[in-house]
């Protein structure tokens, strides 16, 4: 079977949208991988994430990451000093692009911190006006209902879980974990099947253990297991922004030694689904809890 590596791209911000999608959307097309984009569709509220200074970790990652120079400096005060931009709506073309060229889309969240820090004191009603409010603007910008997402900053609940299934998508990739499967989160068991990110982000390793652009594209190489799939979850504002070098040396690489690509539809088809526990949980290099698959 040999290694096979699914790419997600996850787009958080105005910059990474406008700049770090289209970026991202050349690397692949030179090497002819398609991948798995999914879009915050909302306003950019980025400024707002100062509230998770005080979680451990967190202001160790952004110095380690140098978040304001991935991110740039308007990004970090959007919502705050300065008005929250809209992000899908000021350019619809970077979506349809992305779908025009084959890619697999589907969205993101509505807004991303909204999402991010307070999805736990969200009602069900709250979290399906969110997920249906993306999913207007997608279908109004692609002529498409969206069939598949994935949640901002790993977070989920019993309540996202319920309402993914009454959206009828064929796959959600909310969670960290191993495999595919089918989540059971506090006693209920869901049907929309979770692809979970397998390996480590970028941001995550950055600048940890010492890991930086001289070996970092080895260490992924490395942890892609033989005959099983990875998922890598990448960001439009760091992949796609000022360490896009280090992407295209990976797809790079990947492609000489023979990697077989696959969009995240596309493993889901192929693969068995058990039925696993999905709990918060903290994972190495991010600070705060994430929805992890318990096996």
């Amino acid at each position: 079977m040999g290694q096979i590596l699914a790419i997600k791209v996850d787009v958080d911000t105005l910059k990474g949208y406008l700049e770090g999608v289209p970026r991202l959307l050349d690397i692949l097309a030179e090497r002819k991988v398609r991948a798995s984009f999914f879009f915050s569709m909302g306003p950019d509220n980025s400024g707002k994430a100062i509230r998770r200074i005080f979680r451990k970790g967190f202001l160790r990652k952004m110095l380690r990451t140098n978040a304001p120079g991935s991110y740039g400096l308007k990004t970090l005060f959007y919502g705050t000093l300065l008005r929250a931009p809209m992000i899908v709506a000021s350019n619809p073309d970077v979506l349809r692009r992305a779908a025009a060229e084959g890619h697999e889309c589907g969205i993101h969240c509505w807004d991303h911190v909204a999402w991010q820090d307070c999805l736990p004191s969200m009602s069900r009603q709250e979290i399906r006006a969110a997920l249906d409010r993306a999913a207007g603007l997608f279908s109004e910008a692609t002529g498409a209902a969206p069939k598949c997402c994935a949640a901002p900053g790993w977070q989920v609940s019993a309540d996202s879980l319920s309402v993914q299934d009454d959206m009828g998508l064929d796959y959600a990739s909310d969670a960290r974990g191993t495999s595919p499967f089918l989540p059971r989160m506090d006693g209920h068991a869901f049907r929309t099947p979770q692809i979970p990110t397998t390996l480590p982000t970028l941001d995550e390793v950055w600048g940890a253990d010492g890991i930086d652009d001289t070996n970092v594209v080895e260490y992924y190489m490395g942890m892609m297991a033989p005959d099983s799939l990875s998922v890598h979850t990448v960001h439009a504002e760091m992949e796609g922004g000022r360490l896009s070098g280090i992407f295209a040396d990976l797809m790079a690489r990947c492609v000489e030694a023979g990697v077989s690509f696959t969009t995240l539809g596309e493993a889901v088809k192929k693969s068995a689904a058990p039925v696993c526990d999905l709990e918060m949980a903290e994972i190495r290099g991010r600070a705060g809890k994430v929805a992890v698959q318990k096996l």
